[in-house]
């Protein structure tokens, strides 16, 4: 099974809680599950096993709907090799600060 990159935006909806607060509860999921990811301001990409990311999304989305949000708009994008694997250092190590 490859290791792949999943980026995974989620936009909550709610006309009394706050967007960014009901967001912390999707990123406290995926930090939680131990795999590697980058949040950045627009999406949090989260690398390993497809079937892993998914589910780890899947539960992410819930957190949010089961925090309050009235419903949520879920965004997905991946990049998947056919054999090989997709690693976020190779993409933007060269950017982090040492």
């Amino acid at each position: 099974m490859n290791t792949i990159n999943l980026g995974i935006q989620i936009i909550p909806k709610s006309k009394t809680l706050d967007s960014y607060a009901l967001v912390d509860k999707a990123i406290e999921v995926i930090q939680a599950s131990g795999v590697k990811h980058v949040v950045t301001p627009f999406e949090t990409v989260m690398e390993g096993p497809q079937e892993a990311l998914l589910e780890i999304a899947q539960r992410a989305q819930e957190a949010v709907l089961a925090a309050g949000a009235d419903e949520v708009l879920v965004y997905y994008r991946m990049q998947i090799r056919k054999n090989a694997d997709v690693y976020i250092d190779d993409k933007i190590g060269k950017y982090r600060s040492k």
